[in-house]
């Protein structure tokens, strides 16, 4: 027991104190650290890109689990009961096995090769695909990652389109678990779909979802990968898709290390007030089947 504890205070407990220890100094790497108390945070709060990047992990915090839950419940759910019943047994639509690789699709695509797609999707001209499609109906080409008013969006409907899958999967999990018998004494009742759906399977999943939900929401608060390789120039245009943990790369880039540990620690107190929130305001007494 006392090795495990060791390795994990070693290579996780103190790259936490190591991390607020370098928050308060400047840094640049080689030389050894200078004590400045707290210039990185008075530095910090008055950077108007820092706000920006809180501004915008708060949309995606906001909009990315929302989407992604309503979209990969919606699927679950036809992938599971929302078909035919045969004997009495409720099925998913026709084809459901396959639906649910292709949904799974897009999580076994690494970053780059979702970037190189996502590039041809949103090329700001006429050989772009949704340019393309537009271009049939007359419209204009538009710049959906060099516009810094739908940049973000364009990024986080990305984001969506990659983690549906995964829920998808997790939600399915869930609802197979759950007896049919239920869904047939609601069918016998004349239950209709949608009743089916928020009387039965959104609280016998409540813990799916709540997980999925943290989940989610830590991933909006990275969201560095697709920031990075697929917005105009790191975080751009004028900063207007730029997150956190993008600051932090640009950072330790610069080597101003002190200052990048500073942005990490306000990471993790966004994160982890966040998992505190999350946990404390959708817990829900477990329903027994």
């Amino acid at each position: 027991m006392t090795a495990p504890v060791i390795l994990y205070v070693f290579f996780v407990i103190l790259p936490y104190v190591e991390a607020f220890y370098y928050s308060f100094t400047s840094w640049h790497g080689f030389q050894k650290a200078e004590w400045v108390g707290i210039d990185n945070y008075k530095k910090m709060f008055d950077d108007d890109t820092f706000w920006k990047a809180v501004t915008h992990n708060g949309i995606i915090l906001l909009l990315l689990p929302l989407a992604t839950l309503i979209i990969a419940l919606f699927f679950a759910f036809l992938l599971n009961v929302g078909g035919k019943a045969k004997a009495g047994v409720s099925q998913g639509v026709r084809g459901s096995k396959f639906y649910r690789l292709v949904f799974f699709f897009p999580q076994l695509l690494a970053v780059p090769i979702v970037a190189v797609l996502f590039q041809s999707v949103y090329r700001p001209d006429k050989s772009g695909v949704l340019n393309g499609i537009l271009g049939f109906f007359g419209v204009k080409p538009v710049g959906w990652l060099i516009e810094p008013n739908i940049a973000l969006l364009m990024l986080i409907a990305v984001m969506v389109w990659q983690a549906i899958g995964f829920y998808v999967v997790l939600f399915s999990a869930g609802m197979s678990s759950i007896p049919a018998e239920i869904y047939e004494a609601a069918e016998l009742d004349g239950a209709t779909p949608a009743t089916t759906f928020r009387r039965i399977t959104l609280p016998l999943l409540w813990g799916n979802i709540q997980t999925a939900w943290v989940y989610l929401g830590v991933a909006a608060f990275d969201a560095f990968a697709i920031v990075d390789v697929l917005s105009n120039n790191q975080g751009g245009p004028d900063f207007s898709t730029t997150v956190l943990s993008e600051e932090i790369y640009k950072a330790t880039l610069a080597g101003k290390y002190g200052y990048a540990t500073t942005l990490g620690v306000a990471l993790f107190f966004l994160t982890a007030t966040f998992a505190v929130i999350a946990f404390t305001t959708t817990k829900r007494e477990t329903i027994e089947y």
